[in-house]
């Protein structure tokens, strides 16, 4: 880029005024790309510190390619974990399948696929955006109209734009886009990070583990330089259970949900004291994420299951677009406008995607599980390109501006 280019790059959204609503991975993510452009940001967190539930997450090629455009890829790289493959193994511990990422997926999508622990990579995003001149105001319960203007308990202002990234319970999606209620899938997932010293070799190995079974799965990835693991188990649940990562689970209840899985699950979940519970639930595409000077984004706008891994990912491409967008339109709502029309598309198959893919992980009948599992065993010994292809257009793709 030359300098002329970075000067303009820099200074495209001068003297604009734009709030964010939500200090998650894509809400930083979002106020650093504007700030970068030379917006003035304000972003307001309800909560009384920055911060993220202790747990890990998967940022793939494409967010990678993001937090590069960021400049953060170097400050990123020293907290990220590298797995060299994911692994499909069945509930006794074999393998069926394993796809190349490390060198693999760098070669194949131009970055690396990484893992964080949540709270490591929202700091790298704080440090910037706070570097960046974006003021912080927590503690602070925004609520903001379509036409930018926004109270809290501390101030009124009216801004430009105001962004909302406030989450899956998002309060502006409710009140300004509607939507259709959220159901509850009969899905429940636990989260538990445990310390890696101890365990044999092999179960903290820089790899991605899936370990399948009837009716429940469960992943297994090492962070922080393989002293803690990660373990996120999900199972078909008739009960209904909240959405929500914040609320206390129950070490005991997450074993005896897998009591039945071998390899190295018993004695990753021995070590689990601490841990989350919470229902999966299925959110209708929300038709509309921008209207007026106000936009929604990341989980306020697309809720995605996790089992591609693209939560976090999708709201950092939200963020790169959204500052695009802006800096390139004639006026706030014809930016927003754009905005939604550069994400919604594929926002929206990713979402459906997800909800697909977690059904291969499930089978219940043992003869259709087995052919499945045979299915995966060839096309990962034989042709495992085949595999990889599968997410050639999640992983190759570029948000828009980039």
């Amino acid at each position: 880029m030359t300098a002329q280019a970075e000067q303009t790059y820099a200074t495209s959204l001068a003297a604009t005024s734009i709030a964010v609503i939500g200090g998650g991975i894509g809400g930083v993510a979002a106020a650093l790309a504007l700030a970068q452009r030379g917006a003035k940001v304000q972003l307001f967190e309800q909560a009384p510190a920055l911060g993220e539930v202790g747990a890990g997450l998967q940022i793939s090629p494409n967010g990678v390619a993001v937090l590069a455009a960021l400049g953060l890829k170097d400050k990123a790289a020293m907290d990220a974990s590298a797995p060299k493959a994911a692994e499909l193994r069945n509930a006794d511990g074999a393998p069926v399948a394993t796809i190349a990422l490390g060198a693999a997926a760098q070669a194949r999508y131009g970055q690396p696929y990484w893992q964080f622990h949540r709270a490591d990579l929202l700091d790298v995003l704080v440090n910037a955006a706070s570097a960046a001149g974006v003021h912080v105001r927590l503690g602070q319960v925004a609520q903001a109209g379509v036409d930018g203007a926004l109270r809290s308990a501390d101030t009124s202002q009216q801004f430009d734009a105001v962004i909302a990234a406030d989450g899956v319970h998002s309060a502006h999606r409710a009140t300004h886009f509607g939507g259709i209620a959220p159901q509850f899938l009969h899905h429940v997932a636990w989260r538990a990070t445990i310390p890696a010293n101890g365990l044999p070799p092999d179960a903290v190995a820089p790899v991605a583990r899936i370990h399948m079974g009837a009716g429940r799965h469960l992943v297994s990835y090492p962070l922080r330089t393989g002293r803690v693991m990660n373990l996120v188990g999900i199972v078909e649940w008739a009960e209904w259970v909240g959405e929500s990562w914040s609320q206390q689970g129950d070490g005991d209840g997450f074993r005896a949900a897998f009591a039945r899985f071998g390899g190295h699950v018993p004695a990753l979940l021995e070590r689990v004291e601490t841990c989350y519970r919470w229902g999966l639930f299925g959110h209708a595409p929300v038709a509309q994420w921008a209207k007026g000077r106000l936009a929604l984004l990341g989980d306020a706008c697309h809720p995605t299951l996790p089992f591609l891994a693209q939560g976090a990912t999708q709201a950092l491409e939200d963020a790169w677009a959204l500052a695009a967008c802006l800096a390139q339109a004639s006026t706030v709502e014809s930016g927003l406008t754009a905005y939604q029309a550069a994400r919604k598309a594929r926002a929206d198959s990713i979402v459906a995607a997800a909800a697909q893919s977690g059904k291969i992980y499930h089978i219940k009948q043992p003869f259709v599980r087995g052919i499945a599992h045979m299915g995966l065993r060839g096309l990962s010994g034989l042709t495992p390109a085949l595999l990889q292809r599968r997410f050639d257009w999640i992983y190759s793709a570029r948000p828009y501006g980039l």
